[in-house]
């Protein structure tokens, strides 16, 4: 017994420290996700209004007018995954993962990867077939320091390979942030651009006048509607990773606080068999000698 009683007490000292862990990673994980979700939230409202001034200024161009707004037929699809470099957040990079493969099920065209992200990286980087030409070897690991200038130049790199004719299509695979608990897996379509949701719809009779001409101006906004809009993708992965992760911690803190209770109510039930076995024997040994 008392062999099981130093078992069971090894096991409550070693699931305390995972607690302990757990707790600490969800609090640092609630401090960075903080100031992700600030960030996220400042540019969310940029990103849609640029959409929504791209649209409108585009809006009387001939359909397919642009390089980037080109239709063809689709050969060969980009996928961009955006996942985290960590674990330890739930089925958040498992997420993407499983949209892209998906994804590339659904068609018969050739798929490349484009990994933004380690664990992305390390999914997808035992298949060469699936493997990008023309981007930096590390754009991988933009989340090691992320900020707009390393988006811009990926971004850029997207843009060329696309007008390039490497790629027919381009698809951003990430996590959306809708709030601490709720991340939602997206698949946004990237390239060639397509009517928002509002062109659809009755048109206006409204007049603009550009200055300079609105091929121009058309030239100049596409570019940085869409370097904004990936980098929107991951400043929304950024903050959804947090999130992930702080929730994942918190469950385990508290799965980890009910093993300790099951564990104590364990040790307390067998330190009491033990010890009124020991009586037991105590009395017995006491009356073999009075005997």
């Amino acid at each position: 017994m008392a062999g099981g009683l130093k078992e069971v007490r090894e096991r409550i000292v070693s699931v305390q420290n995972t607690k302990q862990i757990t707790s600490a990673m969800k609090m640092v994980a609630a401090a960075k996700l903080r100031r992700a979700q600030e960030a996220i939230t400042r540019m969310r409202p940029y990103a849609e209004k640029l959409q929504a001034v791209l649209s409108n200024v585009s809006d009387s161009l001939d359909a397919g007018e642009g390089v980037f707004s080109e239709k063809r037929e689709v050969k060969h699809v980009l996928y961009v995954a955006i996942t985290s470099n960590r674990g330890l957040c739930g089925g958040f990079n498992n997420n993407i993962i499983k949209a892209v493969r998906k994804g590339m099920q659904q068609t018969d065209a050739t798929c490349h990867v484009l990994p933004l992200g380690k664990k992305a990286n390390d999914a997808f980087e035992k298949d060469p077939n699936l493997a990008p030409v023309g981007f930096e070897e590390d754009a991988w690991q933009i989340f090691d320091e992320l900020n707009f200038d390393r988006a811009q130049t990926i971004a850029e790199d997207i843009m060329a390979q696309f007008e390039g004719g490497q790629y027919d299509e381009v698809k951003i695979v990430y996590n959306r942030f809708v709030n601490a608990a709720v991340q939602d897996a997206t698949v946004e379509n990237y390239l060639p651009l397509e009517p928002s949701e509002e062109e659809t719809g009755p048109s206006t009779d409204t007049d603009y006048i550009f200055e300079p001409s609105q091929e121009e101006i058309i030239e100049r906004i596409i570019p940085n509607s869409l370097k904004v809009q990936l980098y929107k993708g991951l400043l929304d992965s950024h903050a959804s990773e947090h999130g992930a992760r702080m929730t994942a911690m918190h469950q385990a803190t508290e799965n980890a606080g009910e093993l300790l209770r099951d564990l104590r109510i364990s040790y307390n039930k067998a330190r009491q068999a033990s010890i009124t076995t020991e009586i037991l024997e105590i009395v017995a040994g006491s009356e073999a000698l009075d005997s």
